[in-house]
């Protein structure tokens, strides 16, 4: 599994943060704390980055990543009573729009709930966001 050893540092961060906190806080207060909680395990992290978006090779527009780990993964953060299909895509296009073939979603409702995905194909080079690999966690 791609960037196995992070993943696994990003899911301990987030049951960390989630007994500590609870649900019910906006996602703001849940990214803040991921980042205090992975940074304390030596985990590299950029709050709210910068990802372009381009088409036919021209910048289309721009997001704003919840939390990026530098070329590993794209974490997405919510607060929901549940996640829907379109918290999914978003996280997807997400990967799409940079070279980070790994997104995680992180759901802090009433259920934790993590779902990881990889755009596989962008691993074997061929086009990216043609395949998908789900993992609800």
């Amino acid at each position: 599994m791609i960037h196995r050893e992070t993943t696994r540092l990003v899911i301990r961060a987030f049951y960390d943060v989630y007994n500590g906190l609870g649900t019910g806080f906006l996602e703001h207060v849940y990214e803040n704390a991921l980042v205090v909680s992975l940074r304390g395990m030596g985990v590299d992290v950029v709050q709210q980055g910068r990802v372009d978006v381009f088409f036919r090779g021209v910048v289309v527009g721009e997001y704003r990543a919840d939390l990026l780990i530098p070329g590993k993964v794209v974490l997405e953060i919510k607060a929901r009573q549940e996640l829907a299909p379109i918290h999914d895509a978003q996280l997807i296009n997400y990967l799409k729009a940079t070279s980070i073939p790994v997104g995680m979603l992180l759901n802090f409702g009433p259920r934790p709930a993590i779902r990881r995905r990889i755009l596989a194909n962008r691993l074997i080079g061929s086009y990216p966001g043609k395949s998908v690999v789900d993992e609800d966690l």
